[in-house]
């Protein structure tokens, strides 16, 4: 079992929203030190970011966070809410040798859960860092991490893979 991480838009237009239960600025740092810990391990990190469709200028913020990316880094631009529909996520995986996923990042019950659905349509083993991801509401996060989320995989915290 090959596993790797998958940030999802970590971006600082996202990181200021109002979120909870965890503000955007811990998620990141949780997020950080998740990659950090991957890439010592030499498991692939795979950060993915949103651009609006059709827009020849994107908001302020729509890069990814400063001091995220590192060199290796799988980088990938969706333009849904999930990361798999009309980009190579899969393919940029699959070549990496990855089966099981690790997710984190914003927000948990838009970006992070429609690409995890999408990755369990494609056959990957799901592992969800509840504590590395936040939502606009407290009740949404919770419902995806109580209730969603273990229904398509393994539900941790940071602590369990630093």
């Amino acid at each position: 079992m090959s596993s790797g991480l998958v940030l999802i838009d970590l971006m600082p237009r996202i990181v200021a929203l109002p979120l909870a239960p965890h503000p955007g600025e811990d998620v990141l740092d949780r997020c950080r030190a998740l990659a950090a810990a991957f890439r010592a391990q030499g498991r692939p990190v795979a950060l993915v970011r949103v651009e609006r469709p059709n827009v020849a200028r994107q908001p302020a913020g729509s890069e990814l966070a400063p001091g995220l990316e590192e060199p290796g880094d799988i980088v990938v631009v969706k333009r849904t809410i999930g990361a798999f529909h009309d980009t190579d996520l899969d393919a940029r995986l699959r070549e990496r040798g990855l089966t099981t996923l690790v997710f984190g990042g914003l927000v948990t019950s838009m970006g992070v859960e429609s690409t995890a659905r999408a990755a369990s349509d494609h056959g990957y083993d799901l592992e969800f860092v509840a504590d590395a991801m936040s939502d606009r509401t407290a009740e949404e996060h919770d419902f995806a991490v109580r209730r969603t989320f273990p229904r398509f995989g393994t539900v941790r915290n940071t602590a369990d893979y630093l």
